[in-house]
């Protein structure tokens, strides 16, 4: 059992999953490493890192995280993904020789460069943690063959909790959720968005809404999104109210991946690997590692696009599993 826990958080990824834990939590303390501060306005933390300016963000953001570390009364540090910061804080908690928690462990695509830089952060995050929630037993497999040290536990995904209520009001409709934002598809975004305008262009029965991430490596390619229902980000709950409603989902988000299969709606992976891939064995999820290769993809789908199998990544109650081990 952990007496007081150290819960670390920057981007709204890590607080949705972070979020369902905190209901189940007795004794916790909230660290906020900074990176989207609006999140602020409505969460009340006990510790902030603040993030100095440099041309590298990332060798700042780890330097500030590992150097403004609080020094509180808390025996245990939880991390969860793969960011930059979660790392730091693993390597000071580490440092502290603190218990370190890490929340959705074991997740690999064993290519340092898909995902980069987030595959090495998370291959070395679970070297040094103590307890390793993993979201399936595929991932805690992973970790066992890699000799890790850590105590694995299999509890699912956190942030499948949060979908709980809306489970109930899945339907199919016209409509195709698509984001794409990954920083390993930036360079070719503007044949990823010429694709997919054109498919939308012979498709003028389907709705296809891209809320458009605020990367500039995004936005400068929006004017070619003619055919295409270009929104502003939704923010989760909103989201949440779209994915409902699809017939399908494109995207290269990780959490899209998760939450599209436990709501049933298939989804086109745009990247070359995915770190989830007991999606692919349910049905859930087809990858499609190049905008070429789109087309093919999207007239599969969209004749046959309903999935009857449980979703791999978790039931919704991973939380209250966790809250029992801790």
């Amino acid at each position: 059992m952990v007496n007081n826990i150290l819960l670390c958080f920057g981007t709204r990824p890590e607080w949705l999953k972070i979020k369902p834990l905190i209901r189940e939590l007795d004794n916790y303390k909230l660290l906020f490493t900074g990176q989207h501060p609006d999140l602020l306005k409505d969460i009340k933390v006990d510790y902030r890192i603040i993030i100095s300016e440099s041309h590298n963000r990332l060798d700042q953001l780890i330097s500030d995280c590992i150097t403004q570390f609080p020094e509180g009364d808390f025996d245990t540090v939880l991390v969860q993904g793969d960011t930059a910061s979660a790392f730091a804080c693993a390597i000071a908690a580490f440092n502290r020789q603190k218990k370190i928690v890490y929340l959705e462990s074991g997740l690999r695509s064993y290519n340092l460069n898909h995902p980069y830089p987030e595959e090495a952060y998370r291959q070395m995050i679970s070297r040094i943690s103590d307890i390793n929630l993993c979201p399936t037993e595929l991932s805690k497999n992973n970790l066992i063959s890699e000799k890790i040290n850590g105590i694995c536990h299999v509890v699912g995904n956190t942030v499948l909790d949060n979908l709980l209520e809306y489970k109930s009001k899945c339907e199919y409709t016209n409509k195709v959720l698509v984001t794409l934002h990954r920083r390993e598809n930036h360079h070719w975004m503007s044949e990823w968005f010429t694709e997919l305008n054109n498919i939308a262009k012979q498709n003028p029965d389907l709705e296809f809404i891209l809320p458009i991430h605020p990367n500039p490596n995004v936005q400068k390619h929006r004017d070619l999104l003619t055919h295409v229902n270009v929104i502003e980000p939704l923010n989760h709950s909103e989201l949440l109210k779209l994915l409902i409603k699809v017939k399908f989902v494109v995207s290269d988000s990780g959490g899209l991946q998760e939450e599209g299969s436990f709501f049933n709606k298939k989804v086109i992976v745009c990247r070359k690997t995915t770190e989830r891939p007991e999606g692919i064995d349910t049905g859930h999820l087809y990858m499609c590692e190049s905008p070429k290769e789109l087309t093919v993809l999207f007239e599969i789908i969209n004749k046959d696009y309903t999935v009857n199998s449980e979703c791999p990544y978790g039931d919704g109650k991973s939380s209250k599993k966790i809250s029992k081990l801790l």
